[in-house]
């Protein structure tokens, strides 16, 4: 069934909305930390694994999750993961212990893979007009980039209440989308015809995945160079050579690799694990600076990206689709992750005494420009030169791109931002002062990585056609 007219624009606001829902759950719990830390009685070092527990099984399980819509319905896995996340999402609200908690939020990621990594598939096979799916993918890439910075807002908002509010708010809107979804989103058998699931290839390849993240995300405590972080880190990398060894071997691979012969998917990779590490610094760092060292209260740190978002949300929504048909998408990308880069440096500079007006809204202001512009031409052109029964999959590969970039590069700004704290304390600098070191110091390295990432937007991608005017090289 091909849906046409309106039915396909509250189609996609339904899929919008589910997304929305499991990208806010990666930072909307992170001005909730202190709360939830104080109620159930974590200690430091496992309170992290509520934030880490979700983004371990979310990276880990993207790739399967996508092949899997291809195979067997993308409407049908969207719709599993949609209610494994929801049930999850209560199992979080009603948690009583630090345990049950991080078990239910790793539940949580799983749920929240599978359906987010078949909803960008779920969008390009609704949208076949260069010009209406340019605008869907303009808002659709304002709720994967804003999403971040609104979950800190909504999180600050919904922390002053309550903190099981973060997670209890997730029950109605998911039996809202899983409802609406019945009934708006066609039921598009699999695409991948006759074929099987790949099991060798998906147990390797999200083992592989599983391990390079919890060996990131720990790399912090135990030391980079431990017995731990780096036998992990040899057995992602031994399970990634038996997985490519595999995918070679059997007729249906998970991932064909003729995939990363597309170069504009490749690159799009690419500039999205740089983006994501400058992105992730934002909403993290920014939001431990707000709080740590100018004393912002949930409820202020939460407000002060709503600037951001606001001009996210008129950029991507609206303007970014033009600039795509007027200008293609190499223009946009290389500006906006250049914009982007300048957001971060300037936070690098914000005092411990700052200014809000001076020092922290025009950073934010220019973080928002930057990715408003960017996001939505950076999926076009991954998605650009994929065929159809293999969208599901590129639409893992770019999420996966995106999520280990912001795992990884989360792991590597904070180990920055406490090396430069620790110096900057045995150098005599009081606990304050050294903190903001810290983060400048992460903010600088988050500001690279944007700046890596708009020059090869800019240089290396092939232009798409667009409406009639063909940007290619």
């Amino acid at each position: 069934m091909q849906l046409t007219g309106v039915r396909r624009w509250w189609a996609f606001a339904v899929l919008c909305l589910g997304n929305l829902m499991i990208v806010l759950d990666m930072s909307v719990v992170n001005v909730a930390l202190p709360s939830i830390k104080a109620d159930l009685g974590f200690s430091d070092a496992s309170l992290v694994w509520v934030i880490n527990a979700y983004l371990l099984t979310f990276g880990g399980f993207l790739l399967l999750g996508g092949r899997l819509g291809d195979l067997y319905g993308q409407r049908r896995l969207f719709l599993i993961g949609l209610v494994v996340f929801t049930l999850s999402s209560l199992a979080c609200g009603l948690a009583l212990s630090p345990a049950a908690l991080i078990i239910a939020r790793a539940i949580q990621g799983i749920g929240g893979a599978i359906s987010s990594a078949i909803a960008l598939s779920l969008v390009i096979s609704i949208f076949t007009d260069p010009e209406e799916r340019a605008k869907a993918m303009g808002i659709f890439g304002f709720i994967m980039a804003g999403g971040g910075s609104v979950g800190v807002l909504l999180g600050g908002l919904l922390t002053g209440i309550n903190w099981h509010l973060n997670f209890l708010i997730n029950i109605p809107i998911g039996i809202l989308v899983f409802i609406f979804c019945l009934y708006l989103v066609p039921n598009l058998k699999g695409v991948s015809h006759g074929e099987t699931l790949d099991y060798w290839g998906a147990i390797s390849i999200t083992a592989s995945l599983l391990l390079a993240i919890y060996a990131i995300i720990g790399g912090n405590d135990v030391g980079w160079t431990s017995i731990q972080t780096l036998g992990l880190l040899a057995g992602a990398v031994v399970l990634f050579g038996a997985f490519i060894w595999l995918e070679s071997r059997v007729e249906h691979p998970l991932v064909p690799f003729s995939l990363f012969r597309l170069r504009n998917l490749t690159v799009s990779s690419i500039v999205g694990v740089l983006w994501a590490a400058g992105m992730f610094a934002w909403f993290f760092i920014a939001a431990l600076y707000m709080q740590l060292v100018l004393s912002y209260s949930p409820e202020q740190v939460g407000f002060a990206f709503l600037p951001a978002n606001v001009i996210m949300a008129i950029f991507s929504m609206w303007l970014s689709a033009k600039m795509v048909m007027r200008f293609g998408i190499r223009i946009p990308i290389g500006i906006g992750l250049g914009l982007a880069a300048v957001g971060l440096f300037w936070f690098a500079h914000a005092p411990v005494e700052a200014n809000f007006w001076i020092d922290v809204l025009p950073s934010m202001l220019l973080l928002g420009l930057g990715a408003g512009m960017a996001f939505n031409p950076v999926l076009l052109a991954a998605m650009s030169e994929v065929p159809p029964d293999e969208s599901g999959l590129a639409s893992g590969v770019v999420n996966t791109a995106f999520m280990m970039g912001g795992s990884l590069g989360l792991a590597i700004l904070a180990s920055i931002a406490a090396y430069q704290t620790d110096s900057l304390l045995q150098s005599g600098l009081d606990q304050i002062a050294a903190l903001n070191g810290g983060y400048h110091a992460a903010f600088i390295v988050g500001g690279i990585f944007a700046a890596i990432g708009a020059a090869l937007g800019a240089f290396a991608l092939r232009e798409v056609a667009t409406h009639g005017h063909a940007h290619v090289v």
